[in-house]
């Protein structure tokens, strides 16, 4: 069900001279590297439930894209060196996802506020002009279908995990 709630000005963007940038894009690279390693402890976990790229969504809708961006460029290269995961031959993918969500979140927030519509914008938009971006990357439209095809439940979490911590972000101003 769609909420008809007040959309919530939750957007509050950290400039780069501000040392709570670091320390919350800090906070959420930690997020997107513990998250998937859990996520991955199951069979199938990464493709499914596409961790990677929560904490950016989080970073975007809260914070704006310098946040979102530093979060997208440095959880999957970080990742990559600490776990080996994503692979190499992934990474360019998952980079272009990666940017595309810190844009389309930001811009979400700043120009719709929080609503489950907003968010669905959000997760949706990039994960169509990403897997339009896989497609050029890689030259598969499977490959650029998997996340709707395998990572479906990873969308719906994205959508509704992450309206759900937005909303607790919310209350707390």
């Amino acid at each position: 069900m769609i909420s008809t709630a007040p959309s919530c000005a939750i957007l509050t963007p950290l400039s780069v001279k501000e040392a709570r940038f670091y320390f919350y894009t800090l906070l959420f690279v930690t997020g997107n590297i513990a998250f998937p390693a859990i996520c991955h402890l199951a069979p199938n976990g990464g493709p499914t439930l596409l961790p990677i790229y929560f904490f950016t969504l989080i970073a975007g809708y809260r914070f704006g894209w310098p946040a979102a961006l530093a979060t997208a460029i440095l959880s999957p290269v970080a990742n990559h060196f600490l776990t080996g995961m994503p692979p190499a031959s992934m990474l360019s993918v998952i980079l272009a996802k990666s940017i595309l969500l810190a844009f389309f979140a930001s811009t979400a927030a700043r120009l719709f506020g929080l609503s489950l519509p907003a968010v669905a914008l959000a997760v949706l938009g990039y994960q169509v002009t990403g897997g339009m971006a896989e497609w050029i990357i890689t030259g598969s439209w499977t490959a650029a279908l998997a996340d709707f095809r395998v990572g479906l439940p990873g969308i719906l979490f994205q959508l509704i995990g992450g309206y759900a911590v937005l909303r607790l972000l919310c209350r707390r101003d």
